[in-house]
């Protein structure tokens, strides 16, 4: 049984559209090929949402900028990396059809080879190693009420970080940048530097996505990434843990949330 959908224009101007119905109703949903009618689908019996969005065209530019940054990052700091877009994501045992699909989605150094050859071996494999080696990093370029609890989803998915953009759509201009790092028990957690691409900060993924702007050819889209990310020594292995902060309460390790912007 289905509720009255709640529709939503995001900051981009992409439309999402939100019912909620219990876990067999959504579960039936799934068997239909939504995807027909619009871009992005989610369809969670976990949590009883159903999310139709028709993205805009800067959501999937800005979605497209991300693929760059983040293959040229690490490149930076000599791992390996694959991305898989907007697939969708969900735990061993969930309905067929369902699941969470962020804008971007990377495996990131160790778990790219294996993504890779079970990919080799067909379709049915590479989705059994993704539902058993959740990606490193995933990414929401639009943020909207529609789903303010994603964040925790994608942690209890075995998903490491997310990266959460914010964008004005009149001046195409990306405002904030914020890394969270995930767990699947504890609170999301706001971070200084990326876990997955050691050294990174939000900043400098910011000032890249500007730099991205004016570049036309695809050399010239990897020297102006590879400028903001190298120059200074920006992109360095960590050899202690980066400290993060808690967005919730119960979470070792963690500061208060004034004293990170303080240092930031």
């Amino acid at each position: 049984m289905t509720q009255p959908t709640t529709t939503f224009t995001g900051p981009l101007g992409s439309t999402i559209h939100v019912l909620r119905a219990d876990a067999e109703t959504i579960e039936r949903l799934a068997l239909i090929d939504w995807n027909q009618h619009f871009r992005r689908v989610c369809l969670d019996p976990v949590r009883g949402l159903i999310t139709l969005m028709s993205p805009s065209g800067l959501h999937e530019q800005l979605s497209h900028t991300l693929d760059i940054v983040i293959d040229v990052a690490a490149d930076a700091v000599q791992k390996t990396s694959t991305g898989l877009r907007s697939t969708r994501l969900k735990g061993r045992g969930s309905p067929p059809g369902t699941g969470l699909e962020p804008d971007c989605t990377f495996y990131i150094g160790d778990s790219v080879d294996g993504y890779i050859a079970a990919e080799a071996e067909g379709e049915a494999a590479a989705d059994a190693y993704l539902e058993d080696v959740p990606p490193d990093l995933v990414v929401e370029v639009e943020l909207t009420h529609a789903d303010p609890d994603k964040a925790r989803r994608y942690g209890q998915l075995g998903i490491k970080e997310l990266w959460q953009l914010k964008a004005k759509k009149k001046t195409r201009e990306v405002t904030s940048v914020e890394f969270l790092a995930l767990h699947r028990t504890r609170p999301p957690a706001i971070l200084r530097v990326s876990h997955v691409l050691p050294g990174l900060s939000p900043s400098q993924v910011r000032e890249a996505i500007a730099k991205l702007k004016s570049a036309r050819t695809r050399q010239e889209r990897t020297e102006a990434v590879s400028r903001v990310i190298l120059k200074r020594g920006a992109l360095r292995v960590q050899e202690e843990k980066a400290e993060y902060v808690s967005l919730g309460n119960g979470c070792p390790d963690s500061q208060t949330d004034s004293s990170l912007r303080r240092s930031m």
